[in-house]
């Protein structure tokens, strides 16, 4: 237990997310783990979503894949964003699937399988829409590459509006899929996996299934957008992490004192302030402002600016917190505390970013609950 803050997750919710959807998907399902699990933890989020069904680990780095494997995850894994002058080398040797999005990377990918004799699993990825990754002027000259030092396990691109449901984007990227991969199948690659959907469209849109589903936020518990797909409950998906901390201070003040750099907010009336030992440095936006902590049944905003290593909450001239209490800054909202969605509108961004960006001097705490 830490003596000032803990990101405290919940395994047993990220393995029950992941069997959940994968009994409603009906096809295997790829846990994407990258950037430390979502913040969550790489190598024990991964145990679990294996544990829950899920059938391949998805990262977007290398190092991400070799960390699993020397972890003693033997699992099929895909690291799609390994760009050229990565050591492919060891990619090949510990069965890293790579995903390979230009010329440039095919031909070193090619390269060190040449030079190990090892057959290299690649996943071709194609930009159909999202215009960031993906073959996309270079597509013909791909066609007429020599795949003999390759196995073309998979083919792949990413939506860039699932999580606006009915959104034509959404219809002309699946077309523009399906087309490509038909012109990879007349030159005689049929890849065996095929890959669209992220967890939006995993939730929403059964024609983009393929044979493989890649589930990132939506295996965390969170939803991939509140506004347009409802909330984590509304999706029957169980928030994995409770992110808490202690009141490092508990002060009275007057009325009309200024709080923080810049002295960008005064408090309103007499009141309690609690100062949280948890800043930016650690995760927590500089900008929030509408979020805060949960102490003692009751809310308490932010006020002022969030510092490096401290922010501010008015917990009201009634407040019976104190100094070394333990308070929720968020969690799954059920006993009326701030979640990671509330934290990310506070912050004009969205949960993805709020439990990605909990800094490494937070602790991760593993718990299982059986429910």
């Amino acid at each position: 237990m830490s003596d000032r803050a803990e990101f405290l997750i919940d395994l047993s919710a990220l393995t029950s997310n992941v069997s959940k959807i994968k009994k409603q998907c009906g096809v295997d399902l790829m846990a994407v783990v990258k950037a430390d699990a979502y913040g969550h933890g790489l190598v024990r989020v991964a145990s679990a979503a294996l544990k829950g069904g899920a059938s391949w680990l998805g990262v977007a780095l290398l190092e991400e894949a070799i960390t699993l494997r020397e972890n003693g995850i033997d699992a099929p894994i895909l690291a799609w964003l390994v760009s050229p002058g990565s050591d492919f080398e060891s990619a090949l040797s510990k069965n890293i699937d790579l995903g390979v999005s230009s010329i440039k990377g095919l031909q070193e990918v090619t390269a060190a399988a040449v030079k190990t004799g090892k057959k290299a699993r690649i996943h071709i990825e194609i930009d159909t829409g999202m215009t960031r990754g993906g073959f996309l002027d270079e597509w013909q000259e791909l066609l007429k590459a020599d795949f003999s030092n390759l196995e073309v396990v998979g083919i792949f691109s990413h939506f860039a509006r699932a999580d606006e449901p009915g959104q034509q984007q959404n219809e002309d990227q699946l077309h523009k899929f399906k087309h490509m991969v038909s012109e990879l199948e007349k030159i005689g690659i049929n890849p065996p996996i095929k890959h669209l959907s992220n967890s939006a469209a995993t939730l929403n849109d059964k024609d983009s299934y393929f044979s493989l589903v890649r589930v990132g936020i939506a295996m965390y518990g969170l939803t991939p957008d509140i506004t347009h797909m409802g909330t984590s409950k509304e999706l029957g998906l169980r928030p994995a992490g409770q992110l808490r901390a202690k009141l490092h201070l508990v002060k009275e003040v007057s009325k009309g004192v200024p709080v923080g750099y810049g002295a960008s907010a005064h408090t309103p009336s007499d009141t309690k302030l609690g100062v949280i030992a948890m800043g930016y440095a650690d995760g927590i936006p500089r900008i929030a402002q509408g979020a805060g902590i949960f102490v003692k049944s009751k809310r308490a905003p932010i006020i002022g600016r969030v510092s490096m290593d401290q922010f501010v909450v008015d917990l009201g001239s009634d407040s019976t917190a104190k100094s070394g209490d333990w308070v929720i800054v968020f969690g799954d909202g059920s006993h009326g505390e701030y979640t990671a969605d509330d934290w990310g509108r506070a912050s004009s961004s969205i949960n993805y970013e709020i439990v990605t960006r909990i800094g490494p001097r937070v602790p991760r705490i593993y718990q299982s609950h059986e429910y």
